[in-house]
């Protein structure tokens, strides 16, 4: 295990495979721009668990995660569990930026666009 890896249950591991097997048209969209370090050399993992949660994306050397909204996530109760979530993740230091699926069916250029500036944001954070 790696240095500040917590070890991954065997179940959420098998839910995070699961959850590769069954995606959406938004978070195929995505991974095909994302993949193999497609997006300006990021890396990035799909159905990634981070502690008790599985992140939709995640780069972990930019500790930068991706979630994909559907109209579920509109519900109060369904948002007020992903600010929770967003929160305590933040709070490990990772950021947390959501899309909405249609964004990314219908405007990949611009949701690519603002990923990599959140990387550069970060990276010029992390440089002062």
């Amino acid at each position: 295990m790696k240095p500040g890896h917590a070890p991954i249950p065997a179940r959420q591991r098998a839910n995070a495979r699961r959850m590769r097997r069954h995606v959406t048209d938004a978070e195929k969209k995505l991974w095909a721009e994302l993949r193999a370090h497609r997006l300006m050399g990021f890396g990035f993992r799909r159905q990634y668990p981070i502690r008790q949660f599985i992140a939709d994306f995640a780069c972990p050397e930019h500790r930068l995660v991706i979630q994909l909204d559907g109209s579920q996530h509109g519900r109060e109760d369904i948002a007020s569990e992903d600010k929770a979530r967003s929160a305590a993740l933040e709070a490990d230091g990772w950021t947390v930026v959501r899309f909405w699926n249609d964004d990314v069916l219908r405007d990949i250029d611009g949701v690519c666009r603002h990923i990599v500036a959140v990387v550069h944001e970060k990276q010029a954070k992390f440089d002062d």
